[in-house]
């Protein structure tokens, strides 16, 4: 199979990361025989620089004609430090989001056997943990009007849903329950918000067209600590955007890394998929940055393409990579790899899955058998 990838390495590290990513992708088709064509685009600072806009429509059309968008990061300390600059960054992605209607961010969160010691919470409560949280990303609070006085001393922001808005998205939620342990959990303030008790009402009727899924709820106090005391109770998280932020945040130290985040936004038509660490300037240029996350990025991709055997091969490498401590400083402090021998050895593996651990002998020794 043939499928047009729309690649935007972004800013910071995100162009190191992203070249990785690719070269997964690059040893996918050619172990399973599909031809990835990559199409490069801009947004963000390095777009900014290039053509003052964070967002050019040339980027916007490209993404409107892919199978698929993979992006690196995006955020530039010039822009983060300036509180008057008019034009920032993050806009481009915002925009993005928007004009591509990306209504649904899927965010795994996995305990990793390898990096339990990495979390600061205990072993015992995090080992199993295997969640994924889906986060409503076009509506709610972010998006409602917004005021201040003219005095400057309130402010107002509104959070609107709609029924259609709650609905599209518990749909997916549902569906990869069924291919998961079949719980999804809602998490609302429904004992105080309006919208919450729409979001509760309309997600409970849904609930009966998937009779093979447990429907529980918590508010979303409750659910945060639950986070941390029992992280392996959840399977699939839905909720809305202010408390899917908060949520998704919390989650991500189970992990040990944030470099091992992945996520997804997708929509009717178009998906993104992009690591969570942002652009990391200090990394930038080192050879230092984790590439696994944008690594599992490409795995999400595959499954949003319907190559389920091929995104498993990337889960499998990234697991392997973890077990034989090839790894960047960010988990391997005391031998650490650099983010290019790391997505060799992930591109080595998903072509050699049978003798990587003698190739892992090669790659220590500076002579992976990738080029």
């Amino acid at each position: 199979m043939k499928y047009n990838i729309t690649v935007i390495p972004g800013d910071g590290i995100g162009p190191e990361v992203i070249e990785q990513a690719k070269k997964a992708l690059r040893a996918v088709g050619d172990t399973y025989n599909h031809t990835f064509l990559f199409k490069e685009a801009m947004m963000g600072a390095c777009a900014i620089d290039k053509t003052g806009n964070p967002l050019p429509d040339e980027t916007i059309t490209l993404c409107q004609q892919a199978d698929a968008i993979l992006f690196g990061a995006i955020g530039d300390p010039k822009y983060d430090n300036n509180p008057d600059a008019k034009i920032r960054p993050e806009q481009g992605l915002l925009k993005l989001r928007s004009t591509l209607g990306l209504f649904c961010n899927i965010r795994p969160v996995k305990a990793y056997d390898k990096l339990l010691k990495n979390s600061p919470l205990k072993r015992e409560i995090i080992a199993g943990t295997d969640i994924s949280i889906f986060r409503e990303l076009t509506g709610g609070i972010y998006f409602g009007e917004k005021k201040i006085s003219k005095d400057g001393k309130s402010a107002f922001d509104g959070c609107v849903y709609s029924v259609e808005e709650i609905e599209r998205i518990a749909h997916l939620a549902f569906k990869q329950a069924q291919s998961r342990r079949k719980k999804v959990t809602l998490i609302d303030k429904a004992n105080v918000l309006e919208t919450s008790r729409l979001w509760r009402k309309t997600v409970t009727e849904l609930a009966k067209k998937y009779p093979d899924v447990t429907l529980e709820y918590l508010f979303v106090d409750n659910a945060a600590m639950q986070m941390i005391l029992n992280p392996k109770q959840f399977d699939v998280i839905l909720t809305e955007n202010l408390f899917g932020d908060i949520i998704s945040d919390e989650a991500s130290v189970i992990g040990g890394s944030i470099g091992l985040l992945a996520s997804a936004s997708v929509g009717k038509k178009s998906a993104l998929f992009e690591p969570i660490h942002g652009s990391y300037p200090q990394a930038k240029g080192k050879n230092i940055a984790n590439p696994l996350a944008s690594i599992l990025s490409v795995a999400m991709l595959l499954e949003h393409l319907g190559l389920h055997e091929e995104a498993e091969s990337i889960e499998r490498a990234v697991e392997k990579s973890l077990e034989l401590g090839i790894t960047t400083q960010d988990i391997n402090a005391k031998k650490p790899f650099s983010t290019e021998k790391v997505g060799d050895f992930i591109a080595d593996y998903i072509g050699n899955q049978e003798d990587s651990n003698l190739n892992f002998m090669n790659i220590h020794l500076g002579q992976s058998t990738i080029i």
